[in-house]
């Protein structure tokens, strides 16, 4: 952990702006410069509960938002200087309030419609922000989630080297205190419906997120060794590694990408190399994700795309890629330009979508996209049924999630309370 004074010595640096501009850039609106003003004067705690009331996710926005292109993105400093290192303060405080037992002052107002229920279909990110500003209001909340545990995303998405589970942990446990119930096992489609949930309870929230990976055929034969991000991270998160994983390349430029070759890193694989169509400037991934990945000994390939695979008996031996080139912001081929690179194992990190089958099942709206469709106030074709995250913006990330659940809560809040 940080020492206090170069965290107080980074904070000096704020210059506390009236208009707030890299408060209006967060996508939780958090009053930036109000925390970072008791961090001046070493109110650490004051400055916690400042950031909790406001985002339960705090400590793990902190860790993995994209703040240069947010908050910090957005400071003033930054016209003439370096900008002030708002996600390191904020990082700081919450691991000061872990390391010192902190529990977080939460303020909770009373619902005047105390017979009020809301369910939140999705124990990710999106659902468990939305459940927090309802149950801070007085709502009663239940959370159904598909999985054996509370987390989404977070728990076999994110990977333990780039956000500890116990962060996860604390806010479930903090939800609990709140009175949210939480109902694992339980599926939409199949252990329940948008129709069933509207018949017991006033409102639905659906959270879902994005399931269907997005990958492309590689061989006209049934390969071994061939994951989605998501099948990927999932068997290194809950530790059923994957086994003879060999050379391992990974298809994608983004953070998944960076994520899903570490953690191949992590599960023993003899070589990782990530292949993009791009060049390293135009990688979606964060810079310090890319140099994390570096460190840890992931190669880089760029400008290359992935056309087959070459194997034998369904074991890869090489991928078969081209050369490209980047004309007016686009990845082109580059005629004759195709060589083959080793390879026993194919990860693709190249995006996930929604369930639009699922959706359509559920009497539910799409967008010509294909997800879920909400208006302006996050509410779906059917009344009373709000969404966010993934399931609505399948190019969403986690800020951007627990944003959209927040604002459904309010948007319900708004119907509730008129």
């Amino acid at each position: 952990m940080e020492k206090l004074e170069e965290i107080i010595k980074e904070a000096n640096l704020c210059l506390g702006c009236k208009l707030k501009p890299c408060s209006k850039a967060c996508p939780m609106n958090t009053d930036i410069p109000e925390f970072i003003s008791k961090v001046k004067d070493q109110k650490i705690e004051e400055a916690y509960n400042i950031l909790i009331q406001n985002n339960l996710f705090s400590h793990i926005c902190s860790k993995i938002c994209p703040q240069e292109q947010q908050c910090q993105g957005s400071c003033v400093r930054a016209i003439k200087f370096e900008p002030t290192k708002i996600g390191r303060i904020e990082n700081f405080v919450n691991d000061w309030a872990v390391e010192n037992s902190i529990e977080p002052k939460i303020e909770i107002k009373e619902c005047e419609n105390k017979n009020v229920k809301v369910a939140i279909v999705g124990g990710g990110p999106a659902g468990l922000s939305c459940s927090y500003e309802l149950a801070k209001n007085g709502i009663k909340t239940v959370v159904f989630e598909k999985e054996k545990e509370i987390g989404g995303i977070l728990n076999y998405g994110i990977p333990d080297f780039r956000l500890d589970k116990s962060t996860i942990k604390n806010i479930v446990k903090n939800l609990e205190k709140l009175g949210v119930e939480f109902r694992l096992n339980c599926e939409l489609g199949k252990d329940i419906s948008v129709k069933k949930l509207k018949a017991e309870y006033d409102f639905v929230f659906i959270g879902i997120g994005a399931e269907i990976s997005s990958m492309y055929k590689l061989s006209d034969e049934k390969l071994e060794n061939v994951y989605d991000s998501d099948e990927f991270l999932r068997a290194y998160n809950y530790k059923n590694y994957v086994k003879n994983l060999g050379k391992v390349i990974v298809i994608g430029g983004g953070n998944v990408a960076m994520d899903s070759a570490r953690a191949a890193i992590h599960m023993g694989a003899k070589e990782v190399s990530i292949l993009y169509r791009r060049d390293k400037s135009h990688m979606p991934a964060r810079e310090i994700e890319l140099e994390e990945a570096l460190a840890e000994g992931v190669k880089f390939k760029e400008l290359t795309r992935v056309i087959s695979a070459n194997s034998e008996n369904g074991n890869i031996k090489s991928v078969h890629c081209i050369e490209t080139e980047i004309i007016d912001g686009k990845a082109v081929d580059v005629e004759g330009k195709e060589f083959d690179y080793d390879a026993n194992t194919v990860v693709f990190a190249i995006g996930l979508k929604p369930n639009k089958e699922l959706i359509l099942k559920e009497g539910l709206a799409v967008n010509e996209w294909g997800a879920l469709e909400i208006n302006e106030k996050n509410e779906t074709s059917i009344e009373n049924v709000y969404a966010g995250g993934d399931v609505s913006d399948n190019k969403s990330v986690v800020c951007k999630a627990i944003a959209s659940g927040k604002k459904s809560a309010n948007s319900i809040l708004g119907k509730i309370l008129k």
